[in-house]
């Protein structure tokens, strides 16, 4: 992934409580908190070079005195940590989440203060090891096999400035931009790296890339309408199977991934005997059943995704760009009304069964 982050291991220590004063039954400060708090424009490299030993501890309470017979709290230790994080223990289990700005997660509590309930001795901060694991948020997750043209697309429709070659594995880490509309609406948009087949058992980059289509709202396949083929050691592909494949990819990685909401862009138009192979493809895509059987068993998903839309573009000469634009516009807005509508729907349940 080369300089991008995506997962970082950190020790994170409650403060001990403080003493109790046992002769006028005084109770010592409750030990601080580790917080980890959702900030935009924090990253996990960010954290990790400013905090290299990767260890938070948070304050000690204050002991009870004379002056004070209830100590104050240690001051709690709050790390800034970006959107998208899934927060896991030692063992991989999922013990939090923050996804929006602003959010909290209590990373390890303080102990308590010395008190009658403790024979007035002080208990220790918990302590652990967690792991904070990002997965992308974006409106849009750009899903292809390599050289399929996604960084060059999303160049086209975003500010974005990928790295672009003409060999596989051209992105190594995630890019994201953002279409911007005459309106000022804004889609963020993620271009992710080149899945290959078997990626669902981490070949390639494997788990490093599925894990961020997980927290799109919708994807974006992108396919070259002459197929593809990785290299000369491994099989070639058609625009058709290639399709089958993404779709088998997600599928084995996690199921409900399928399910989300998909446009496809066919890509390279521009190439002789485009429109030959776009019309076969159409024909294929309109009833995929009738061409299964033609296939290897092992490269047909349980499922087909269903797409609200095939854009025929080419990144080159810019052909069918703005269409796909106004496509990703229509088909974000829609799923936008469908959740308000669903939500609204709930609340006069519930109103209606308060009453």
């Amino acid at each position: 992934y080369s300089n991008f982050i995506d997962d970082l291991r950190v020790y994170v220590r409650g403060g001990s409580g403080g003493m109790g004063y046992p002769n006028l039954g005084g109770e010592g400060g409750r030990g601080g908190d580790v917080w980890f708090v959702a900030r935009e424009r924090t990253t996990l490299k960010s954290i990790r070079e400013k905090y290299p030993q990767k260890r938070f501890v948070a304050g000690t309470g204050a002991n009870s005195s004379v002056k004070a017979l209830k100590g104050e709290k240690g001051k709690d230790c709050e790390v800034h940590v970006p959107l998208g994080i899934s927060v896991l223990d030692d063992d991989g289990k999922q013990i939090g989440e923050l996804n929006a700005a602003g959010e909290r997660f209590l990373a390890a509590r303080g102990g308590l203060g010395g008190s009658l309930a403790t024979n007035f001795l002080p208990c220790k901060g918990q302590r652990r090891t967690v792991h904070l694991d990002l997965k992308l948020i974006a409106d849009v997750g750009l899903v292809g096999f390599p050289n399929a043209g996604k960084s060059s697309l999303l160049s086209k429709i975003s500010h974005a400035k990928p790295e672009i070659a003409n060999y596989a594995f051209t992105t190594i880490q995630p890019e994201l931009g953002k279409i911007m509309y005459a309106d000022y609406k804004q889609i963020s948009v993620a271009d992710l790296p080149g899945l290959i087949e078997g990626a669902h058992t981490n070949k390639g980059m494997g788990h490093k890339f599925l894990k961020h289509v997980e927290r799109t709202k919708q994807l974006l396949l992108v396919v070259d309408i002459s197929g593809f083929q990785l290299s000369i050691k491994t099989q070639f592909r058609t625009a058709f199977e290639t399709i089958l494949l993404l779709t088998k990819e997600l599928e084995l990685y996690k199921e409900e991934l399928v399910k989300k909401p998909a446009l496809l862009a066919i890509n390279k138009m521009d190439l002789p005997c485009a429109k030959d192979n776009l019309d076969e493809l159409m024909t294929k895509l309109e009833n995929p059943q009738d061409f299964l059987h033609l296939l290897e068993e092992e490269i047909i998903p349980a499922n087909t995704l269903e797409f609200r839309e095939v854009i025929p573009i080419s990144t080159y000469t810019g052909e069918g760009i703005e269409e796909l634009k106004t496509c990703i516009r229509k088909s974000i807005d829609e799923q936008a009304e469908r959740v308000n509508e669903e939500y609204r729907k709930k609340k006069l349940l519930l109103l209606q069964t308060s009453k």
